[in-house]
């Protein structure tokens, strides 16, 4: 069976390097080996930015741009906009009556998210069953594989939960997916939280101009017992070191600095001078594809309808093999005798 990759993002604004680390760099690596559909959620990111449909449908091209300007190539990658298959919208809610609100609810990622949004007991509904969303999404274009960062496996796991249980209630008909996570799996904020984030302001972002990544990097969280730069300082939990052994080409380089700062001698600014270089070599090119592809926006758009369209196709040939195995559509068939479950 040809190997399948389904992954993506909510257009909730412009990606960041824990997009990059998590997934981005996956997908380029294996756009060329496996079957690749690139979804750009714009539903799902409704489910907490229903007031805000402006800057969704904004940040659709943002995402695209960014897409494009790491080396997704739309000649051997689709990228689709999830709006424009409403397919997706119909096996999600044949998998809404698969899943417990208690399963929903112990969601590990969903359970962070909410308490970073400070939803509690007012939660969105549509945010709260967004991981089904997401397992219609994976189901749909029978994905085999989904790169994440490792805070999204539990979002992966509970697809394969839902595609299991319908194979097992209606027939053997969905694929079950595996997450493919990377070395990096998370990458830090810049401020030393769990995770880099788009509202949280601690993000650097693929398309941020030189002199901002500049001013983020120097005011990045070290170790705040190492005041002086003769003093030993502590790597592990230290984002600027994180951010070294993602993006610097040079780990024996890295390696060193590593030896130095535990030591003492070595400042944390020589270290966030070393991250600026090394994020300029990584950032520069990106910029400059990003430009050159803003600069034509209707090209942009072309390769948008041209994916999604090829993706409908896709998400249209699974719906029909669901429907036909649960039987909906078919009332003036006869009925077949009950699965045991």
């Amino acid at each position: 069976m040809t190997k399948t990759i389904l992954t993506g993002d909510r257009p909730t604004g412009p990606l960041h390097l824990g997009h990059y680390v998590g997934s981005l760099e996956s997908r380029v690596r294996l756009q060329h080996t496996y079957d690749t559909y690139v979804l750009i959620a714009d539903l799902q990111a409704l489910t907490d930015h229903a007031e805000a449909p402006e800057l969704i449908r904004r940040s659709v091209l943002e995402v695209a741009l960014d897409y494009l300007a790491v080396g997704i190539d739309p000649g051997v990658a689709t990228i689709v906009v999830q709006s424009g298959v409403p397919e997706l919208a119909e096996l999600a809610t044949y998998y809404l009556n698969l899943v417990s609100v208690a399963r929903l609810q112990r969601n590990p990622t969903v359970k962070e998210e909410m308490r970073q949004k400070g939803f509690d007991a007012d939660v969105p509904a549509g945010f709260l069953v967004y991981p089904v969303s997401q397992a219609a999404d994976i189901t749909a274009f029978r994905a085999t594989l989904v790169p994440v960062g490792d805070d999204q496996r539990p979002m992966i796991e509970l697809a394969a939960e839902i595609a299991r249980r319908f194979n097992r209630v209606y027939g053997p008909v969905l694929v079950e997916p595996e997450a493919l996570v990377p070395p990096v799996g998370r990458l830090p904020g810049t401020d030393g939280g769990g995770k880099m984030g788009k509202s949280l302001g601690n993000a650097i972002f693929l398309s941020d101009p030189a002199d901002v990544v500049v001013e983020k990097v120097r005011g990045m969280f070290t170790d705040p017992g190492h005041v002086r730069a003769s003093d030993p300082g502590r790597v592990e939990g230290n984002p600027v070191f994180a951010y070294l052994d993602a993006f610097d080409r040079d780990p024996a380089a890295v390696d060193a600095l590593k030896a130095r700062y535990r030591a003492g001698g070595l400042g944390d600014v020589a270290v966030k001078r070393r991250l600026i270089d090394v994020l300029d070599a990584f950032l520069a090119p990106i910029r400059a594809r990003r430009a050159e592809l803003a600069a034509d926006p209707a090209r942009v758009a072309d390769v948008l309808r041209a994916g999604t369209a090829r993706g409908r196709a896709v998400a249209a040939r699974t719906l029909a093999d669901v429907r036909a195995a649960m039987g909906i559509g078919q009332w003036d068939a006869p009925v077949p005798e009950p699965r045991s479950t």
